[in-house]
Order: C-alpha cells, then structure tokens, then sequence
C-alpha cells in the first residue's frame, strides 16, 4: 500500500509516497523534469511489497514545502544536499538510489561523491554526466538534442509552457505517457512558482567541472526513443563506473521510461537490487 508522506529537513518539507516496512532494505527515488515522486508509484509499490522500504520525493521546487526563490538554490551542492539529508532524517546510513532524468543526474553525483552511502545506483535515461558532457562536445546529434536547455534558461519560458492549458509541457510526454498522468504533472507545475522553480534546475548549471567516476554497482537503463539522450553518450557511460555495471537498453520505448514501461522497468531494477 502506497503512502503519502513527508520527510522535514533543514532545507524544509519534501512530500514523498512510501511503502513498505519502516525496517526493510531502504531505496530512495528521485524524479525528473518536469514529473513528480508518483512517476515512481509502481515500483514503489512492488519494493514495498517485497519488504524494501521504499521512498520516492517530490524534490526540491516541486515540494511547496522546499521552494526556495533563488536560482543559487539549486545548485548540485544543494540538490546532493537534499539526498543526503533526507537519507539522514530517515534513519539510512546506506541506500539504494533510483533517478530518472534530472533526478538521474543527482544520483550520479551522489554516487560519485559519496559512494559510502550508496548501496547501489540505478540512472534512467541519463548518462553519466560527463559521458553527457563528452557527447555534446563530440558528437552532432548529441548536441542538437541538447539544445533546449538554452531556450529554457531564458526569461518567459514559464509562460510560454504554460500557454493554452499548459500545451507545451503535455506534448513533452510524447503520447507515451497516460493522460491522467500528465494532468497531474500539469497541476503541479501550474501551482504559483512551481514551474520557476522546476526550471532553476536548468538555470542553476553545473559549477564544479567534472562529476568524478563511479564505484557503486550501476544499472543504467536507456531507451532508444529518448529525444534526449541519444546513443553516443549512452554508450560512453560505461567508462565513467568502475564498479559492477549493467547496462539495458529499450527497444521503442520513450524517455519516460519509469511512465511508459513500469512493469519492465520494475523488473530491471529487483533483479539488480538482488544481484547487489
């Protein structure tokens, strides 16, 4: 049975869903842009079910509680911050850490910069951050992919998204995810500051250069179809973990992989919880 739930830290108060015993293998999800903790329901749920505690976060700007106003305050020293304080504040001095899309990213640097609290990582969709970097640099199609992230640094971006019933935003999702999904997404972004917030993700950048390599056991799950992320940086990936490392590749499937294929997705990660 999923739960609504919350976790307080310093930072102030994440909404989260939760299953499972409170005692049980703990694993913490985070989500990407621009979804919520309840993109991980169903694997939530199934952890829970098999005895895992199971934690997914609305992180930070997408919880009303932990919206700061700043651009500053969402820098990867915050947002690894959060991770580790909502570890601490749930009793985890080790877990195992999901995240799709942003959410990926700060797994990556949670992993590379602190792998004595990591268990395991699972990354959806996003390389490795500098495999990521090195494709941009490198590789045309990678580039064109990665374009948007100008656009959406720029001022009226939160209008121009939210125009005609947020119109935008729904035709992110591809038709690949439910639309009673996506109408929820929709709702929360379209709360007072919520997309401003979402968006100082992007508006923040990256300072610190490179993420570092990777020591924990990784799965990395990319799907063919992601507009995104194309293959030259997924398949760079592997040179940044130095641990054990898995890497499943989706025929026809979206970047909305967690969405669109739960069941598949759910697979993957027990089997690698289990190997691990």
């Amino acid at each position: 049975m999923v739960e609504q739930w919350s976790v307080t830290t310093a930072a102030g108060t994440f909404d989260a869903i939760a299953a499972g015993p409170e005692d049980g293998r703990p694993v913490l999800f985070l989500h990407g842009f621009p979804q919520a903790a309840i993109t991980w329901e169903f694997p939530v749920s199934v952890l829970g079910r098999a005895g895992c505690r199971a934690v997914a976060v609305d992180q930070r700007g997408y919880s009303p509680g932990a919206r700061p106003a700043t651009v500053a305050e969402y820098g990867v020293a915050e947002l690894v911050g959060d991770v580790l304080a909502i570890a601490d504040e749930l009793g985890w001095s080790r877990f195992d850490l999901v995240g799709h899309d942003q959410g990926a990213a700060v797994a990556w640097w949670v992993a590379a910069d602190h792998p004595a609290r990591v268990r395991t990582l699972t990354a959806v969709s996003t390389p490795h951050p500098d495999a990521l970097a090195e494709a941009v640099r490198t590789d045309e199609d990678q580039a064109l992919r990665s374009a948007y992230l100008t656009d959406w640094r720029s001022t009226g971006t939160e209008r121009r998204m939210l125009a005609d019933d947020a119109e935008a935003v729904r035709r992110m999702f591809e038709w690949s995810v439910p639309p009673s999904r996506v109408d929820e997404y929709v709702r929360r972004l379209a709360e007072p500051g919520a997309l401003t917030a979402a968006l100082n993700w992007f508006r923040a950048g990256r300072a610190g250069g490179r993420t570092g390599r990777v020591s924990v056991p990784t799965l990395y799950v990319w799907s063919t179809e992601d507009v995104a992320f194309g293959s030259a940086a997924a398949f760079l990936t592997e040179r940044w973990v130095d641990g054990p490392y898995r890497f499943e590749m989706l025929e026809d499937v979206s970047h909305w992989v967690p969405d669109q294929v739960p069941e598949v997705f759910t697979a993957l990660l027990s089997e690698h919880l289990v190997g691990h």
